[in-house]
């Protein structure tokens, strides 16, 4: 049966634009996945460390030249980041599983919550640690 519909609609509901508007909802969804990768990496990196430490001092002296530098140190504190927005979205998802705050509005201030207060949380570490 031919779809007599094909050239009225849009082809993707992803295209952004007059057809579709990027939801909270939709962001953190995408958000937990990649802190969850992101998180990974930071665990490799410290896993890696702990492994060169009992390996010897000259593999942990080469592991804490890499792990000490600048540019691991914005990876770290993104890492932390990471850590408090998934533990933030997960906190969401048990609420949900409650079968409460499951409407929009609710929903999209319950994303907005997890990423605001990720980043609180994240201030908060770092000028306690």
């Amino acid at each position: 049966m031919p779809d007599v519909n094909r050239g009225k609609r849009p082809l993707s509901p992803f295209m952004l634009g007059p057809y579709y508007r990027l939801q909270i909802t939709s962001v953190s969804s995408i958000l937990t996945r990649i802190t969850g990768l992101a998180m990974l990496v930071a665990a490799l990196l410290i896993v890696w460390w702990l492994l060169a430490a009992s390996a010897g001092p000259e593999a942990f002296e080469r592991a804490d030249g890499v792990l000490t530098s600048w540019i691991i140190d914005i990876v770290m504190t993104l890492s932390v980041l990471a850590l408090w927005y998934h533990a933030l979205a997960g906190l969401r998802h048990l609420y949900w599983d409650t079968g409460r705050g499951l409407e929009v509005a609710t929903a999209e201030r319950l994303g907005i919550a997890a990423m605001v207060g990720s980043v609180i949380l994240t201030l908060i570490t770092i000028l306690l640690v």
